[in-house]
């Protein structure tokens, strides 16, 4: 038997209090003394086989959920925590990391949250730094988007409870068909295809009184399961949402909301593509995302916003970053799964590739990128549209990128066609970019005196003293 199934000790002792018992009723049951139970729920002294086999018939327990617990997982989420740079000096070896998930469980636990909260604070500062720069206003409290996307980019985008939740319901109701049957059977809620014009414009109505749902008839296959999906998550993923939720610090009503309302769509793309069939499906593609999109029957963005959550400790993806922006540069999404130098002030660059595919509607566009700093990526980039479905409808066209470090290039079937080619050299924004010839710039760097050029024209909006 495995050494982390001998000794058990924090996982008796949970046991144990679960079952409202004392160390002196369990040692009753188990025919040996208080202090034995004592010393095995301090490791000191292992659970035999002979104890785990009276355990678990005692109890009723299934034996290989007492043996297994949940340490490698844990020991896997700290020794990602533990890789944060603030602990860059510490000799942390993965066996002494593994001791400290197996035998203290309550402190591993204490100190990942202590992670989280210390993400969460480094990135709301450096939010308010930004800010600052620009002149705005200084807090990022009241600001309900900065928030939710604060909350998201703490733990990743990554939520392996809602991953599991969404997985499990997605094996019993695979289909739209099986969707619609769920939402009848178990919720009595009956499903209907109509024109949105009944529902005031929206693609979806929930009319609880009555028991219905309306879907917009003028939804493709995908948009029309995503949005049952959906439907499906508020009803059925409640409490997993709200624990998930209780992880965070809110200081604004909104800035719940918006992140309640991201973790349901993070549900509903769990559940349309579960996490270890999509993760495999996605090595076996090379990341090719018009494939994915076709295999699982999703949208090519709901598929790029997929790939950044496979970010589950021991299971990880490619880390990407994904935006959505508008013609006007406006972004309206932005996720990321590895702490990208643009993953806050990003998309504003006119030399991205993001920037250019509205000229081509619906073909990826594929980018090798460099940054001031020489780091480099590799982005794709393609046009997706929202409404539509009628000659009259509205419609919306915005773009998506995803994008990934360099190092991991040779798992995207998009770089073949870009491994010889020179990147194109972007900056994060114009503010905090000191590249001195560009002539796409449209403000200068902060903290750069402009040279008044009385007597020559450089060719670039800006020329800075000491270029």
């Amino acid at each position: 038997m495995a050494r982390n199934s001998i000794y058990m000790g924090p996982r008796l002792k949970r046991m144990r209090r679960d079952l409202g018992l004392t160390q002196a009723d369990m040692a009753a049951d188990l025919e040996v003394s208080p202090s034995y139970v004592a010393l095995m729920e301090r490791n000191q002294r292992p659970v035999t086989a002979e104890l785990l086999l009276r355990l678990a018939k005692t109890y009723r327990i299934d034996i290989a959920d007492l043996a297994e617990g949940d340490a490698d997982e844990t020991a896997t989420r700290l020794q990602a925590a533990l890789k944060d740079p603030i602990f860059a000096d510490i000799d942390l070896p993965a066996l002494d990391i593994a001791d400290i998930a197996t035998s203290y469980p309550g402190m591993a636990e204490a100190l990942l949250r202590l992670h989280v909260a210390f993400t969460e604070e480094q990135l709301a500062r450096a939010a308010q730094r930004e800010n600052m720069a620009k002149g705005e206003a200084a807090g990022t409290a009241t600001d309900p988007v900065a928030e939710a996307r604060n909350f998201l980019a703490a733990r990743r985008n990554c939520f392996p409870a809602l991953d599991d939740h969404a997985g499990a319901v997605g094996e019993e109701a695979p289909t739209l068909g099986a969707i619609i049957d769920r939402l009848k059977t178990r919720h009595g809620q009956a499903v209907q295809f109509v024109d949105p014009e009944i529902m005031l414009g929206a693609q979806r109505w929930h009319d609880a009184h009555r028991e219905r749902i309306f879907v917009s008839h003028l939804l493709d296959h995908a948009s029309r399961k995503f949005q049952l999906v959906l439907q499906l998550g508020q009803l059925e993923a409640r409490r997993q949402v709200e624990e998930a939720l209780a992880e965070g610090r809110f200081e604004t009503d909104n800035g719940r909301i918006l992140s309640r309302r991201a973790l349901v769509n993070y549900w509903a793309g769990a559940m349309l593509m579960p996490y270890r069939p999509f993760a495999r499906a996605a090595r076996r593609t090379r990341h090719d995302i018009e494939a994915l999109s076709r295999e699982f029957s999703a949208s090519f963005e709901q598929v790029a916003h997929r790939l950044v959550t496979l970010q589950k400790p021991g299971e990880e993806g490619v880390p990407f970053f994904f935006i959505r922006i508008d013609r006007a540069g406006n972004v309206s999404k932005r996720l990321d799964a590895a702490g990208f130098p643009f993953a806050r002030h990003g998309g504003r660059c006119p030399l991205w590739n993001v920037h250019h595919c509205f000229s081509s509607p619906g073909s990826i566009v594929t980018q090798r990128l460099e940054l001031p700093d020489g780091q480099r990526f590799v982005s794709i980039a393609r046009t997706v549209s929202a409404g539509g479905g009628s000659y009259d409808a509205p419609r919306a066209m915005r773009a998506v990128a995803l994008a990934c470090a360099e190092d991991h290039a040779g798992q995207l079937t998009y770089f073949d066609a870009l491994e010889n080619t020179p990147p194109a050299e972007i900056g994060v924004a114009c503010h905090m970019c000191h590249r001195p010839r560009c002539i796409a710039r449209s403000a200068p760097p902060t903290g750069r005196e402009i040279r008044p050029d009385t007597y020559r024209d450089p060719g670039t909006p800006f020329a800075f003293a000491g270029d």
